[in-house]
C-alpha cells in the first residue's frame, strides 16, 4: 500500500527545537516525507522557543519543513508545578490538535510516548482515527526507577490509566527493543489483541555520523592528544547516567595505561566533572571536559578510540535504546557499555564491538579494560566492524525509516469495518 498523499498527525511532548527532536523526530519525518506523507506536527516548546531568537529559529526551521511536505505548529511547554501543568498542556493539545484534525483532513495520528498519547487517544475518541503509540520508555516506572514517584501514587495511577486507554486504542505500537515487547503486550490494553508492531531503537544518520581521518587527526592535535588511548562519554552527566561509575572506570584504565585520556563531551555541569575527577586524584591532563554543538560532535567522536555509557540498570531501562550508543558506532568507535540496558548487551557484545561491565567494581573494570584494549587492536578493523553494526541496527533510513514505512503501511491499511467494530468495542 502506498504512502502516497496520506495525511498524518505528529504528536510531540518534545520540542523541535531541543537535541531530541532535531536527532529523533525530524529525520525521521523528512525520510517518511519522502514517501509521500503529508505530516502535520504539533510539538510542545520550551520558553528558548518564544524569546526573539528562538522564534527567528522557529521559523525558519517552519519554512524548512513547509518545503518538505510538513506542516509544523507548536504549543508552550509548561513544566511546573508538574501534574497540573501536564494536564493543562493536554488539553490544550487536544483543543489545538482537533483543529488541525479538521483542517487538515487527518487520518492517522502518531503519538511519541505517553503524554502525547493521551492526545491522540482524545482524538481518536472525537474522530475514529487510526493510532499509532510510539512507546519512548516506560513513563510511570521510569519515575519510580528514578525515585520521583511512588508506586501507586497519584501521578502514577493517572499515568498508567492514560497509558492502558492508548494501548487499548492503538492499532499500531513501536517499541525501541525487543526485550520489552513480550511483557508490555501482557499489559492491559494489549493483552489479547492483535496489534502491528515494529521494534525501531534510537537509530543516527550515518551520513552525519561517520568516522573522517581528517576529522580525527585535526581534534586530536586541537586536544593535544598525541597518540594516547582515549575514551569519549558524549551527553548529559548524572541522572541515568553513571557518571561516578564513569570516572571509576577511567582510574582503573589509568592505572593499566598511564597516558589514557578521557573526553567528557558534555553541555554543562563542567565543575561537578573536575570535582568529581579531582576526588579520584586524576590529573587535569588525563582528561578534558567540553561542550559541543551537535554537528561538531561527531568529529570528537573521530578523534576517540572507545566510547563509553554507563546507564543505571533497572526495569524501566528495558524499554531504552541509548541514542549515545548509535553514535559512537557510527563513527566507528568499540563501546564499553553496562548490562541490563535494552537489547544493548546481548547485540552488541555478539557482535563483537562491545565490552559489557556486568557489576560496577573495580575488578570488572580492569577486566573491561583489558577486553577494550584487546579489542582496538587492529583500529581500522574495528572501525570498520562498528561502522557495519551500526548500519546493520541503527541506520536512520534502512531501519529507522523503512520500519515506520512498514507501519504506516499496515495500519493505514486496517480493515474500516474492523476499525469501526473495533470504535464500538473502545465506546462500550
Amino acid at each position: 500500500m502506498a504512502l502516497e498523499g496520506r495525511r498524518v498527525l505528529f504528536i510531540s511532548y518534545n520540542g523541535m527545537l531541543d537535541p531530541l527532536g532535531q536527532s529523533q523526530v525530524i529525520p525521521y519525518l523528512r525520510g517518511l516525507a519522502k514517501h509521500g506523507v503529508w505530516f502535520t506536527l504539533l510539538s510542545f516548546e520550551r520558553a528558548q522557543a518564544f524569546s526573539s531568537d528562538g522564534l527567528s529559529r522557529c521559523e525558519d526551521l517552519r519554512r524548512q519543513l513547509a518545503s518538505e511536505h510538513i506542516e509544523w505548529h507548536w504549543l508552550r511547554y509548561h513544566q511546573t508545578p508538574s501534574l497540573p501543568a501536564t494536564i493543562y498542556d493536554v488539553l490544550a493539545g487536544i483543543v489545538y490538535a482537533a483543529k488541525l484534525v479538521r483542517q487538515n483532513r487527518i487520518e492517522m495520528v502518531h503519538a511519541r510516548a505517553q503524554i502525547a498519547a493521551t492526545i491522540a487517544w482524545a482524538l481518536k475518541m472525537m474522530f475514529g482515527l487510526k493510532l499509532i503509540f510510539d512507546v519512548r520508555g516506560l513513563m510511570a516506572e521510569e519515575y519510580v526507577d528514578a525515585g520521583r514517584w511512588t508506586k501507586g501514587g497519584i501521578p502514577y495511577r493517572l499515568t498508567k490509566t492514560m497509558e492502558r486507554r492508548s494501548f487499548a486504542a492503538a492499532d499500531g505500537v513501536v517499541t525501541l527493543t525487543q526485550k520489552i515487547w513480550p511483557i508490555i503486550k501482557d499489559w492491559d490494553g494489549l493483552r489479547g489483541r492483535e496489534v502491528a508492531h515494529e521494534v525501531i531503537p534510537c537509530c543516527t544518520d550515518l551520513d552525519l555520523f561517520e568516522f573522517r581521518a581528517e576529522d580525527r587527526r585535526r581534534r586530536r592535535a586541537e586536544l593535544d592528544l598525541g597518540d594516547r588511548f582515549t575514551v569519549v562519554y558524549s551527553g548529559s552527566i548524572d541522572g541515568w547516567y553513571l557518571t561516578e561509575e564513569m570516572a571509576d572506570f577511567f582510574a582503573c584504565l589509568l592505572r593499566q595505561q598511564p597516558d589514557a585520556h578521557l573526553l567528557w563531551l558534555t553541555p554543562n555541569r563542567h565543575e561537578r566533572i573536575r570535582y568529581m575527577m579531582r576526588e579520584r586524584g586524576i590529573d587535569p591532563v588525563s582528561y578534558t571536559v567540553m561542550a559541543a554543538a551537535r554537528n561538531e560532535v561527531p568529529a570528537y567522536l573521530a578523534a576517540s578510540d572507545a566510547g563509553l555509557a554507563f546507564i543505571k540498570p533497572c526495569f524501566s531501562k528495558l524499554a531504552s535504546s541509548p541514542t549515545k550508543n548509535a553514535e559512537y558506532l557510527a563513527c566507528g568507535l568499540p563501546i564499553i557499555i553496562n548490562g541490563g540496558i535494552g537489547d544493548s548487551a546481548a547485540s552488541l557484545e555478539g557482535a563483537g564491538i562491545a565490552v559489557v561491565v556486568n557489576e560496577f567494581t573495580e575488578r570488572e573494570y580492569d577486566k573491561a579494560v583489558t577486553n577494550i584494549r584487546s579489542l582496538i587492536g587492529d583500529p581500522g578493523q574495528v572501525r570498520h566492524r562498528a561502522r557495519e553494526v551500526a548500519r546493520r541496527f541503527f541506520d536512520l533510513h534502512s531501519v529507522g525509516v523503512d520500519g515506520y514505512a512498514r507501519l504506516y503501511q499496515a495500519v493505514l491499511a486496517l480493515d474500516q469495518t474492523a476499525v469501526r467494530q473495533k470504535r464500538k468495542r473502545l465506546d462500550a
